[in-house]
């Protein structure tokens, strides 16, 4: 039996495959989101062996793993103090967990979001220990909803961001400042999940995508995170805020539970630097979502002309991409991309997905679609032959 298993093993790739993505989704989620910096991969293959992971080089005594990480963090958001664990999903337990166990959480209907894989608010709320209390309508909620909701056994309250869909129309919702000044009223936390890691409303995104430092200028007391979205980081759950809230996060026993890895904190250390020195243009992320038209448009002539060699079916046509990642739902940024008219665009695809390298397109009614907003400069040879080869039927991992 175990020799059947790795004869089957061997007919297939092991591991994580690179792959090439022309879907034009900058966050692709299944595709790994963010794609890390240069300086963030070296700083990974350093980590890979021992490290000063956990020790004061200068003291010779324990420290903090993110020591580092959480320092910028305060930096860039000015926060009295900041954790980093492993998702934000798991920043959220946590919080919620220390702050709010047994206690009730005030929600609105219209936050109650589900992200990925199934997994609620509702059920990260159980699972922390504490109480979801349903406030407002899912298009209506307002201050006086909250206001009735609250109580003695309030423990907290809390807003979601809906980072993957919009509610549109007939709507109201109630704003993190007024949010703020019940909470600090009645004397109970006030805990802000904007989700996306956009550190600051100044990077082109609709205004109705919260920064991290608004949240906390707004008066939350606790922000989380995420650091694999707007970010542009390794997947890591960023929490800010509050001095003495994020202490008691810090000693709760389910921060061991969700601590984040060696390697992540040293991607997300390059990725908090390259935000502190302004230098975030060097992030794949901030690169896809600022670049010009024009320049995704000649990297789609270039596609193109590669292929016409053999193949004059394929043409430059408009498109558009999406941030995707749970971040600005029903946004979509112009673009410009390659067509590919197939007798079975799906067949065609499949056989991308599964060539070497691995290339994922759209399929549209009769035909595979290649954005380049989301391919390098440096893929596009060979995207150009993962098509080609994919065409013939052949895979050119068997050359």
């Amino acid at each position: 039996m175990l020799a059947r298993a790795l004869q089957r093993t061997s007919r297939v790739a092991t591991g994580l495959t690179p792959a090439i993505n022309a879907t034009g989704v900058v966050l692709h989620t299944n595709l790994g989101r963010a794609p890390l910096p240069e300086r963030a991969v070296r700083a990974v293959t350093r980590a890979a062996g021992y490290t000063d992971l956990e020790i004061d080089r200068d003291l010779g005594e324990r420290r903090g793993r993110a020591a580092r990480a959480e320092r910028m963090l305060r930096a860039l958001t000015a926060a009295q103090d900041a954790f980093v664990v492993n998702n934000c999903a798991a920043a959220l337990l946590l919080v919620l967990a220390a702050l709010a166990k047994g206690k009730q959480v005030p929600v609105s209907r219209g936050e109650l979001i589900e992200i990925g894989g199934e997994f609620r608010i509702p059920d990260i709320v159980a699972a922390s220990g504490a109480r979801l209390v349903e406030v407002g309508t899912t298009n209506r909620t307002r201050l006086a909803d909250y206001r009735s909701a609250i109580g003695e056994r309030t423990g907290a309250l809390l807003k979601v961001h809906p980072s993957n869909y919009r509610v549109v129309g007939f709507t109201s919702s109630v704003s993190a400042r007024q949010l703020s000044a019940l909470a600090s009223k009645h004397g109970v936390p006030f805990v802000y999940d904007v989700g996306s890691g956009l550190l600051a409303s100044d990077r082109g995104m609709p205004p109705d995508e919260p920064s991290v430092s608004d949240a906390l200028a707004d008066g939350a007391d606790i922000v989380t995170f995420s650091g694999d979205k707007l970010l542009g980081g390794p997947q890591a759950g960023c929490i800010v805020g509050r001095s003495d809230l994020i202490g008691r996060l810090k000693r709760h026993p389910i921060a061991r539970a969700v601590r984040v890895d060696k390697l992540q904190i040293a991607a997300l250390e390059q990725v908090l630097r390259l935000h502190a020195t302004g230098r975030d243009d060097e992030l794949p992320v901030t690169r896809m979502l600022k670049e010009s038209v024009t320049a995704i448009h000649a990297r789609a002539r270039r596609l193109a002309a590669a292929l016409h060699g053999d193949l004059s079916g394929a043409r430059v046509v408009k498109t558009e991409s999406v941030v995707g990642g749970g971040s600005t739902p029903g946004a979509v940024m112009p673009s410009w991309g390659v067509r590919l008219s197939a007798p079975d665009p799906a067949a065609l695809a499949a056989r991308l997905r599964s060539g070497s390298p691995a290339a994922f397109s759209r399929v549209e009614r009769d035909a595979v679609v290649f954005d380049a907003r989301t391919v390098t400069d440096e893929e596009v040879p060979h995207l150009a032959r993962a098509i080609q080869y994919a065409l013939e039927g052949d895979d050119p991992g068997e050359e």
